[in-house]
């Protein structure tokens, strides 16, 4: 067994340029990093990142690239069919998805769907649309105070999302209520969503509900092994971050640790570096992608860049010497692009470590899974059906 620390960052949703396919999802031309500080005239900094080669990768305006950036970095194609949050991990990890997952963005949910969740869960329901969560508890919320309905929405994802007043209904309710959602979409094909989300919030009119940190991810199970099975039964620790066990379904964790923003998940994962273990630390930072590029807010975006930015000297100060990291993303989601929809793009890999002597600039990489295969064959352990090792650029 090998005896070493890897730990996987993924900062959700930051694309670095659209790629050969982005135009068969209306995203041809999309950048989230470049395109977010363009929009705020390259007035903020992350030193930190362009030091290990972000900035080489796409334009970043006030943060050239450099010379000799601190570690490899490259950009990576996406192999799998679709642009989602589930898609993108599990490729990260080794697996193909080569179906589009269901989505109702257009249409909402059939009314047999609905009738059998009401009948089950005995509670009616409201909205069944697509909407942004936010907006959706304004308009609905003080409603919902008054019948007690579930407030059902979709969005550009394959997913139905159950918001409810966390005071009146209660979290065990709540997430009761997603369970039989998620027992019933799985019952037939053509309902199968990817995600059953629990968006509990709180507050008693339109001008103050806000959501909690409360949420819940109901997933499917990946659609086939993904390295981080193989590493659980070789004996390695496998801790999740964020929303990572719940993307994966608890497939390949053994140990999981829930987040309440992008800034604690960092900071946590510092805290893990403290550790002893042996494995892998895979993190998802959400709120890159939940807050800012769902919203389209390219300010918002590229201050939580900064304060990512801010924080990761402590978690390069507390890796060892043999550790590496990994720096990544899941898809893009634009804060300049039309919708409110995520946008096929590229994802960045940044590999350090500080053993490296002379890291290079990478290859365009043809799947996310060069990461998990890298991983893997790092490890000694199943590599994955996709992917393509880079370990020999880092010996």
């Amino acid at each position: 067994m090998v005896n070493r620390r890897t730990f996987v960052v993924v900062i959700d949703s930051l694309g670095v340029g659209s790629e050969e396919t982005s135009y068969l999802y209306g995203d041809d031309g999309a950048n989230t990093l470049s395109h977010m500080f363009q929009a705020t005239q390259g007035k903020y900094k992350i030193p930190h990142l362009q030091s290990l080669g972000l900035c080489n990768l796409t334009e970043v305006e006030g943060n050239p690239a450099i010379e000799k950036p601190l570690a490899y970095h490259g950009k990576l194609h996406e192999q799998s069919v679709g642009k989602d949050t589930m898609t993108g991990h599990w490729e990260i990890m080794g697996v193909l998805t080569t179906q589009p997952a269901v989505t109702f963005t257009d249409t909402g949910f059939p009314e047999d769907l609905m009738k059998e969740l009401e009948e089950k869960t005995g509670h009616k329901y409201i909205g069944n649309y697509a909407a942004s969560g936010t907006e959706i508890i304004k308009d609905l919320g003080e409603r919902q105070l008054e019948t007690k309905e579930m407030i059902i929405y979709t969005s550009a994802d394959s997913v139905l999302q159950i918001a409810a007043n966390e005071e009146l209904f209660g979290l065990d309710e709540i997430y009761r209520v997603c369970d039989i959602a998620r027992k019933i979409c799985s019952s037939r094909p053509e309902w199968m969503v990817g995600r059953i989300i629990a968006r509990p919030f709180v507050g008693n009119n339109a001008s103050n509900f806000t959501r909690t940190a409360n949420r819940h991810d109901y997933a499917l199970s990946p659609s086939d092994r993904t390295v981080l099975d193989s590493m659980k039964d070789a004996g390695y620790d496998v801790i999740s971050i964020g929303k990572i066990n719940d993307i994966f379904n608890t497939c390949g964790i053994t140990r999981a640790i829930k987040s309440k923003s992008s800034h604690e998940g960092l900071r946590q994962t510092i805290d893990v570096a403290k550790e002893d273990f042996n494995g892998i630390c895979f993190t998802n930072l959400v709120d890159f992608d939940a807050k800012w590029g769902h919203r389209r807010d390219p300010e918002g975006y590229a201050k939580e860049l900064v304060d990512f930015d801010e924080n990761l000297p402590d978690l390069l100060d507390a890796m060892r010497e043999d550790d590496i990291l990994y720096i990544t993303a899941d898809h893009g989601n634009d804060p300049t692009w039309k919708g409110t929809d995520h946008t096929r793009e590229m994802i960045p890999v940044i590999i350090y470590s500080k053993s490296f002597k002379e890291p290079k600039e990478l290859a365009l990489g043809e799947s996310f899974a060069d990461i998990g295969a890298t991983i893997a064959d790092d490890y000694g352990v199943e590599l994955p059906k996709i992917g393509k090792s880079l370990k020999e650029i880092l010996k």
